[in-house]
């Protein structure tokens, strides 16, 4: 694992994240379900590292299953680790079906 300190600018980075927000009844942050809303709660989650702002000791993620962006605290991050894009899965008719990255 990397330090968030370590990384260098310009390659790509994943980390494990943990953020206060709205969840629904099942612990997950609100989509387009109509499942009711629990309230605010701990989520923890998997991003792309999109920003660091090391005076302040924030980092802007994106989450990789609600596709949400949230700026958390050098604090709540863990498992930083340099990601290695991919080309996106192909279906049987040959259309584009998802982006994936892959950690190292």
């Amino acid at each position: 694992m990397i330090k968030i300190e370590d990384i260098k600018p310009g390659n790509s980075y994943a980390a494990k994240f943990k953020v206060e927000t709205m969840l629904d009844t099942y612990g997950r942050i609100p989509g387009l379900s109509d499942t009711p809303l629990a309230g605010v709660g701990m989520y923890e989650g998997l991003g792309v590292l999109l920003a660091r702002d090391v005076d302040k000791r924030l980092v802007e993620l994106q989450d990789e299953k609600s596709k949400k962006k949230f700026v958390v605290s050098f604090d709540d991050i863990w498992d930083v680790d340099d990601i290695d894009w991919v080309e996106p899965l192909e279906s049987q008719d040959g259309t584009e079906t998802s982006k994936q990255a892959t950690s190292t």
